[in-house]
């Protein structure tokens, strides 16, 4: 009689020296501007962290979130500036909305939430940058590297994507269309 192994779904725990890839996204003004002070000031943080400088967090696409776990990123951190100190008035904002619906998504395709991070970071908190990195490491290392259990996830997101992006556009509502090319919805005329 032969039996048959099941692969087992357990993750040996990873060797102690591991390291997360943690990818940063981070807004040029205030998030970039403290990991630079956290390096010119010899903080120590970990090494593992890959900064990507972006210029406003208001301006970071969820795919590019979706793409780094996709590529096997162990965990993502978006940073920006604290509300009200945004340079482009209110970018955080929009990147507070996009981050929590962003993680609602991430929830749907099996990432697990200590995996992403969403935080503030002013220019002048290099030792508070130094301590979040220091942080995820020490979150994410139990969790040992990231192997997407729902790969196939992703691919269905892609082809959401890629759907999105071939719609034709929509067309105005016949009752609000004007029926004058120069002419606004209200009847009014159009410069």
């Amino acid at each position: 009689m032969a039996t048959e192994t099941l692969p087992t779904t357990e993750t040996s725990p990873p060797p102690a020296d591991w390291q997360p890839r943690i990818v940063g996204l981070l807004c040029n003004w205030c998030s970039y501007a403290g990991a630079d002070l956290a390096g010119s000031s010899r903080i120590h943080y970990p090494a593992s962290v890959r900064i990507v400088r972006v210029p406003c967090s208001g301006r970071i696409d969820p795919l590019y979130v979706l793409r780094a776990f996709e590529r096997g990123a162990d965990a993502v951190l978006v940073a920006g500036c604290h509300p009200g100190d945004c340079h482009y008035a209110e970018g955080n904002f929009y990147a507070r909305r996009r981050m929590l619906m962003l993680n609602e998504l991430l929830n749907f395709a099996g990432v697990p939430p200590e995996r992403f991070w969403f935080r503030w970071v002013s220019a002048a908190e290099g030792p508070e940058f130094a301590h979040l990195i220091q942080e995820i490491t020490e979150q994410v290392r139990p969790l040992g590297p990231y192997k997407p259990e729902l790969a196939d996830k992703f691919t269905v997101l892609d082809e959401i994507v890629q759907m999105l992006e071939t719609m034709p556009a929509v067309e105005a509502c016949p009752e609000h269309a004007p029926s004058d090319p120069g002419e606004g919805p209200n009847g009014d005329t159009v410069a």
